[in-house]
Order: C-alpha cells, then sequence, then structure tokens
C-alpha cells in the first residue's frame, strides 16, 4: 500500500520551520536542546483550511445505533499501532465536577473546557513531548537570545512541563507560569514560579516587563483573542518576543480515509458545537487568529510554522510514526476528559453515548488504515524595539 503520510517529510540542514508568507526573516531559531539532524518541516499546505470540515453533528444516539463492537477498548495502545491573579485559597480547589471528572473552579470570567485531573495531566505531558519531538527537539521556534530574555511567561501552564525544562534551559531568567488550575508540582527549577492568573482579564504585569511570551492551546477558553494579544504587546518590553501554539480541532486525512460521519470525522464537529454555546472559538488555526490578532496589535516579524501531526502508528516515515504514536497515547490517554465538558455543555449527551462514542474512536485511531492528522501551527512575533504604546488600543 502506498504511503499516505502527511506532507511533512524530513528536512535536511538546522532544521529552521518553513515560513508562511514572506514575513522578515528572523533568524535561524536557537534550540534549548540540539535538534536531530533531521527533524519533519512544515507541510507543503501552506494556504489557510478554510472553513474547514462541514459543522453538522450526527445526534448522540448514533453511535449507540451503529453497536459498541470496538475491539479491546481498555488496552493503552493496541496491537497495530476581579483583577486577573487570585490567590491560592480553599475555594480555587472546589473544583466542578461532570460524570466524576473534576474542571477548574468558576473563577471570574475564566473557562477551560479540559480536565484538570491526575489523568487529564498525564495526557498534558504526553502531549508535550509529541510536540518537541514535531518540533524537532526545540522548545520554542523565535529567535531567542539567552542573555537578553530577563524574564519570561507561559501563558496556561498545565502541567508546568514546558516551564520547567525553559527554566532549565535559561536558569538566569525568570519565568512565571500561569494556570487557571493548581496542579503545578511544587519541586521546580529555583526561576520558576507558578502562580493562578485568568488570561481573560487585564494581566497584572508590569507593562514593558517581560522579554518572551509562551502561549499554548488555548483554543476553546478565549472569548476576546483580539484583547488576548493587546494585553500580551502591553506587557511585553520593545523587541520582546510572544510564541502561540495552537491546534485545529478537526481529525482530516489527504486521502478519504477519515470519513465525514466517522468518529475521527465528527471529533472536530463536537468541539464547534460545544463552543456555539460557551461564545470560545476552537476554529483558532482555520480562522487565522494568532496572525491576524498579533497584526492588530501591532506585532512585526510576524512568522507561521504549520504541521500536519499525524495521530497513530500508520506513517512509513520513522520520525512521522514516532509522533503519531505519541499523538495516539496523548489523546487515547484522555479521551473522556476532552469531551465531556463539551459533550455537557451540548444538550442531549448521556455519559453512556459519550462512551459508545469513545469506543468508536478509539478503534478507528488504533485502525492503521486510517491516514487521520491534525493541523498544528505555530505563530511567532517580535514588538517593535521603538514601541511606547499598543496599536489599536
Amino acid at each position: 500500500m502506498a504511503d499516505s503520510s502527511p506532507t511533512n517529510k524530513p528536512a535536511t540542514g538546522t532544521g529552521t520551520p518553513s515560513k508562511v508568507g514572506s514575513p522578515k526573516s528572523a533568524g535561524s531559531p536557537k534550540s534549548a536542546k540540539s535538534p536531530p539532524k533531521s527533524p519533519p518541516k512544515s507541510p507543503s499546505e501552506a494556504s489557510e483550511a478554510a472553513a474547514g470540515p462541514s459543522t453538522d453533528i450526527l445526534p448522540p444516539e448514533t453511535w449507540t445505533e451503529i453497536g459498541s463492537d470496538a475491539g479491546d477498548v481498555d488496552s493503552a495502545l493496541g496491537d497495530d499501532d476581579e483583577g486577573s491573579t487570585a490567590s491560592l485559597t480553599a475555594s480555587l480547589l472546589e473544583y466542578r465536577t461532570y460524570h466524576g471528572r473534576t474542571y477548574h473552579s468558576n473563577v471570574g470570567n475564566a473557562q477551560y473546557w479540559g480536565s484538570n485531573d491526575e489523568r487529564a495531566a498525564e495526557a498534558m505531558d504526553i502531549n508535550h513531548h509529541m510536540l518537541t519531538l514535531a518540533l524537532g527537539g526545540k522548545l520554542f521556534l523565535a529567535p531567542l537570545e539567552k542573555d537578553k530574555v530577563k524574564k519570561a511567561i507561559d501563558i496556561g501552564t498545565g502541567t508546568g512541563v514546558w516551564a520547567i525544562d525553559f527554566a532549565d534551559a535559561f536558569p538566569q531568567t525568570q519565568v512565571i507560569g500561569t494556570d487557571l488550575s493548581p496542579i503545578q508540582p511544587s519541586w521546580v527549577p529555583p526561576n520558576l514560579s507558578f502562580e493562578i492568573d485568568d488570561a481573560t482579564q487585564p494581566w497584572t504585569f508590569r507593562p514593558n516587563s517581560v522579554d518572551y511570551i509562551h502561549m499554548r492551546y488555548l483554543l476553546g477558553s478565549i472569548a476576546d483573542w483580539d484583547a488576548l494579544y493587546r494585553e500580551a504587546y502591553h506587557t511585553l518590553a520593545p523587541g520582546g518576543w510572544i510564541e502561540h501554539y495552537e491546534a485545529a480541532p478537526y481529525l482530516e486525512s489527504d486521502d478519504g480515509t477519515v470519513d465525514e460521519n466517522s468518529a475521527m470525522g465528527q471529533w472536530g464537529k463536537i468541539f464547534v458545537a460545544g463552543s456555539k454555546v460557551t461564545g470560545r472559538s476552537f476554529t483558532v488555526v482555520p480562522d487565522g487568529v494568532q496572525r491576524s490578532g498579533m497584526e492588530k496589535a501591532g506585532f512585526e516579524d510576524i512568522q507561521t510554522w504549520d504541521f500536519k501531526c499525524p495521530i497513530g502508528g500508520w506513517p512509513k516515515d520513522p520520525q512521522l510514526r514516532e509522533i503519531g504514536l505519541y499523538g495516539r497515547m496523548a489523546l487515547e490517554t484522555d479521551i473522556e476528559g476532552y469531551v465531556l465538558f463539551i459533550t455537557n455543555v451540548i444538550s442531549g449527551w448521556s455519559r453512556e453515548q459519550v462512551l459508545v462514542y469513545i469506543a468508536h474512536l478509539r478503534r478507528e485511531l488504533r485502525n492503521n488504515a486510517i491516514h487521520g492528522y491534525c493541523r498544528l501551527r505555530v505563530v511567532w512575533g517580535r514588538k517593535p524595539v521603538k514601541s511606547t504604546a499598543t496599536a489599536n488600543a
């Protein structure tokens, strides 16, 4: 059977990611870790995904009508491969619970759809490893100069794994990780601290005080993206960099093996349907939100890296296959945690229907005849050196 790997072929040279459009060159990104000699590069298809797949979602009873013959759904991988900063009080630990899974407490206008319990934390850490592999071992793509990065912020730090790695690589940099939930470890590098913070509220960091802002996987949690970028611009020092990682909600294929009405084909549609209720978009990548938001805020030297991230062990290329296996592991580790909140806000889903849907999805993820992937996008930009005010404030 011909290989239907997404167009992410191993690159030669330093592994500097391909750029989209014609932004000014910012130089080769410096890596905190040595990248492999041939890291995957971004796909040749650099155009936007337009509106993406249709948004029609199948009714939840579809999955029980199809039947739940999903094989060994319990095995791990199968054989076929007021103010924004809140003090840490007991109220922050009063998590919301949906069907036995915990989600962050109701603090201000904050809302995040992913679980914050131990299983979710494991999935976050696996996902971090997958993305690091996709980036050729890099922690960042912006052209940071170690001796000039005095302070860095990780917005939406999750378990803090990226912030820990970055703090280790930049021992002279003060690193702050912010999140809605206090799920980070206490044993961390001395230059790293964590804060409970809602990024959708006005930021409390001093203006022009930060040299690097890192944001990752905020899709589905931000009501006003332009406001978020304005806050970042206001906080960054002139010449400072912002770097924003996101994923498209859809699972796609280039050869039609991901059917629109399959569990994989419905995955993104479930989240898009949920976003219509919550008012927080999941289509950040298809809508080009990262670049447009940075441009409106006033950032310059904006560059983009795109990657079709395989899900599963189907690629023949060994590097892509490893990335795909970790991608599948990250998803399978906590499929339930990903979908429970969203299906709860979409009326009509019972827990049993969610579990049957998960069984179908798990079976498809393990089927190497289905060549699914999701689109990842990294966008980074620089605050002008001679900047004194936020554009469009």
